[in-house]
């Protein structure tokens, strides 16, 4: 059946002026009327017609969030996975991300709410180092993995590593006692490929990609396979899954945290960051190690022999040993430089394959332009190329810096402080960590779970300038000593000590002289002199 193109009423009445026109000139009246007719049709959407040569073959279904993505996702974690461990611009990609959005770990900065909990200056400065201290103990210590293999900042980074690889990742928090280590408190990392259906049912609307959910959306349950699917090609065992409650225990604190970025409302599970990218990744490097090929063969001495007979009879013996050709081989091989000796009848053709290929820069950085902007990745920091002038460079810079903050806040809220939350409450009950209304009241809590989560610096080309920008900023008021030592990875009121330490000691040992203020004095003037 033939579709008829579905044609837009459009009623316009006229105006005002519309009849002013029409009682002087009917047909100028007319004109304009058309016009105007003519410019409301064009006002429709021409990205929704279906009319259109260029657009009526494109007809994409509207799916909810999990009937676009869940059918997908395995193919789409497989196929990321082997672009980052085998196409060096994908792990080059991934890499970036990790190293400027956790780098080693983000450092928590305890930052109470001084008002609300109505404490001094001083009180509030000795119970953020205690906790900072107590929070080490737990943090750094490989006790805190549940498989004692990782500290809580390498934690950390494995955790955004898998969410932008695999598109989620979920952390279990059991309960393990050990002898020595005073907290309980234990964190898993499960692969996102662990969470399906138990015994791979079909989704429902309470249960979808492994999650059991309300009827708000909240989650109730998650189901675990107790080992990943692709580990049954080694193990004998068959399929058992472990259905663990989204919260639990009498406060109803997470026992799993599903750290993953929804884009559309009521998506259960999260997608890889290359899924955008996959097809032009994989396809460059097709194409860069078949330009890598032809430019290894351009480098020997590569030629065709055309035979009368149609069968060769070089010795092949006569090429350099590096071939490892024999008489009988049907692949003979070439050599760099080699010399080989012909029969009666035969001769040689040189082949020029035209490596390297003047088009192959341009064209891939094209192409880079475009997954740097799909992956929020300016050209320059894709590559780790800043070849352009200082302003541009910086630009790219400015720009990649946006994102890795807007991540690593993400990442901070979504994973480290619900975990630092709940470590808290252990903290408190071990009578480790004073906090009077912790527990009781939701605003004290909070005030006392202030915090912020410092990362790596920002990335610098002239540390001079920037040195100099950030104390013009300071000076004029916009700015102040604490922001811009959390820009460089710093702790400001850990720093300010030892600087006041150091100054005191250079002061005493003779290397700073302060300069003393000159005297002013006024000598009246004498009308005699």
């Amino acid at each position: 059946m033939k579709q008829v193109p579905r044609k837009r009423k459009v009623s316009i009445k006229p105006n005002i002026i519309d009849k002013a026109i029409e009682y002087f000139s009917p047909v100028r009246a007319t004109r304009r009327l058309r016009a105007r007719a003519t410019m409301a049709v064009a006002g429709s959407y021409i990205g929704a017609s279906k009319s259109r040569r260029s657009l009526k073959q494109w007809s994409p279904f509207g799916y909810d969030a999990d009937s676009d993505t869940l059918l997908d996702l395995p193919t789409l974690r497989e196929r990321s996975r082997d672009l980052i461990r085998n196409t060096p611009l994908a792990t080059g990609a991934i890499k970036t991300k990790v190293s400027n959005i956790v780098g080693s770990g983000l450092k928590l900065q305890s930052r109470i709410d001084r008002g609300v909990l109505n404490i001094t200056d001083e009180a509030a400065d000795n119970w953020e180092t205690k906790t900072e201290r107590e929070w080490r103990l737990f943090w750094e210590s490989k006790d805190c993995d549940a498989a004692r293999t990782l500290n809580g900042n390498a934690i950390t980074k494995m955790a955004y590593r898998q969410t932008i690889e695999n598109g989620d990742v979920f952390v279990i928090l059991p309960r393990i006692k050990r002898r020595g280590f005073p907290y309980n408190l234990k964190i898993q990392l499960i692969e996102a490929d662990r969470i399906t259906n138990s015994k791979y049912a079909r989704d429902t609307e309470n249960l979808a990609g492994g999650i059991e959910k309300d009827k708000y959306g909240a989650p109730v349950k998650y189901h675990i396979l107790k080992q990943h699917p692709g580990a049954n090609r080694r193990f004998a065992k068959g399929m058992e899954w472990q259905i663990i409650p989204a919260f639990g225990g009498e406060l109803g604190l997470r026992n799993v945290i599903h750290l993953f970025s929804p884009d559309r409302p009521g998506q259960s599970r999260g997608v890889p960051d290359l899924a955008p990218v996959i097809e032009p990744l994989k396809q460059l490097d097709r194409y860069t190690e078949a330009e890598l090929t032809a430019a290894v063969i351009s480098g020997m001495f590569t030629v065709f022999i055309e035979s009368e007979s149609g069968d060769p009879t070089f010795d092949l013996s006569d090429m350099s040993d590096e071939t490892g050709s024999k008489t009988t081989d049907d692949d003979y091989k070439l050599a760099s430089g080699s010399i080989v000796g012909l029969a009666q009848g035969e001769k040689i053709h040189d082949s020029d394959p035209g490596r390297p290929n003047a088009s192959f820069e341009p064209f891939v950085t094209a192409i880079l332009r475009q997954i740097g902007v799909a992956l929020e990745l300016p050209f320059e920091v894709l590559i780790k190329s800043f070849m352009a002038s200082y302003s541009a460079s910086r630009g790219a810079l400015l720009e990649a810096h946006k994102y890795f903050i807007a991540e690593r806040v993400w990442l901070a809220e979504n994973f480290n402080q619900i975990v630092y939350e709940i470590w808290m409450y252990e903290a408190i009950s071990l009578g480790r960590i004073a906090a009077p209304g912790f527990i009781s009241d939701p605003v004290i809590r909070k005030a006392y779970l202030g915090s912020a989560w410092i990362g790596p610096a920002k990335g610098q080309i002239d540390e001079l300038k920037e040195v100099k920008a950030s104390e013009l900023r300071v000076n004029i008021g916009t700015s102040n000593l604490a922001i811009e030592a959390d820009e460089m990875g710093r702790d400001w009121e850990k720093m300010h000590p030892q600087s006041v330490k150091e100054h005191n000691a250079r002061k005493d040992a003779g290397l700073i002289v302060e300069k003393e203020k000159p005297i002013n004095i006024e000598v009246e003037k004498n009308e005699d002199n």
